[in-house]
């Protein structure tokens, strides 16, 4: 197995990281640090990270149906709860793919697996993600064409894939962007507060009967159904920085 995806799997991050590990010389094999990319890593060779010794976990692929109330951090400064206080104990390291804001709720994968991980959060997967969203005042439909094309919002462009009515107050809605609070800022641009945003879907999986706080593990054939491998995408390529212009300089008046 090649070094890179060995690291993956064994929980840091996705292959781009787990490169940027070996490049920088974080890594040893059998005593010896290693920065060649191609290097490939036996059941029986001893691997340090920053000194200390990686084994290959079992790999787990599983779904958490998210309560609202907790939030979706691995850091141990906060002390509010979070994701990792409904998950086992016992489990290796876990990220979650694709986060949900503190008052949201409703499904969430996590896994070990970064190469995974990667190809599900990479823009070019296009994953749809459905959510069920509660508003504060029946929606006016005469908005659903502006959220349908699109417009700006602190983190970036946004838009929706696609906006069904369910209630007066209760919209269906298909994203297959990420963008930070997107749901919810682009219905207080239009005059709406979220009161409940639950995602119910991701790709064909759905929550199914799953209760706040519960998980459940995937199968290789379940991942195999919801998540067909593909191409594995490509790390954009940082853009050329452009020279700052001079800022212009206005002469002092005469005296």
């Amino acid at each position: 197995m090649r070094l890179n995806q060995f690291l993956a799997r064994a929980g840091f991050g996705s292959r781009r990281a787990c490169e940027e590990l070996i490049l920088e010389g974080a890594v040893t094999i059998n005593g010896h640090r290693l920065r060649e990319l191609a290097t490939q890593v036996d059941a029986d060779d001893h691997v340090l990270v920053h000194g200390k010794p990686v084994k290959m976990p079992q790999i787990i692929v599983a779904i958490l149906h998210k309560p609202p109330g907790y939030l979706c951090t691995s850091s141990d400064s906060t002390n509010e709860r979070t994701i990792y206080d409904l998950l086992p104990s016992g489990w290796p390291r876990v990220v979650y793919v694709g986060r949900l804001d503190k008052d949201s709720e409703g499904l969430l994968v996590v896994t070990n697996d970064g190469n995974l991980s990667q190809r599900l959060t990479h823009p070019s997967s296009k994953l749809r993600k459905t959510y069920i969203v509660t508003l504060d005042k029946e929606f006016d439909f005469a908005h659903a064409t502006k959220m349908r094309k699109g417009f700006p919002i602190e983190e970036g462009f946004a838009r929706m894939e696609e906006l069904f009515r369910v209630g007066p107050r209760t919209l269906k809605v298909v994203l297959t962007q990420g963008l930070k609070r997107q749901i919810r800022e682009m219905f207080f641009q239009c005059g709406y507060e979220v009161r409940r945003l639950v995602r119910v879907q991701i790709g064909t999986l759905s929550l199914d009967q799953l209760l706040p706080g519960q998980h459940r593990v995937l199968t290789k054939d379940d991942v195999k159904r919801y998540f067909p491998s593909g191409p594995a995408p490509k790390a954009a390529k940082p853009r050329p920085k452009t020279p700052a212009r001079p800022k212009a300089t206005k002469e002092a008046p005469h005296a």
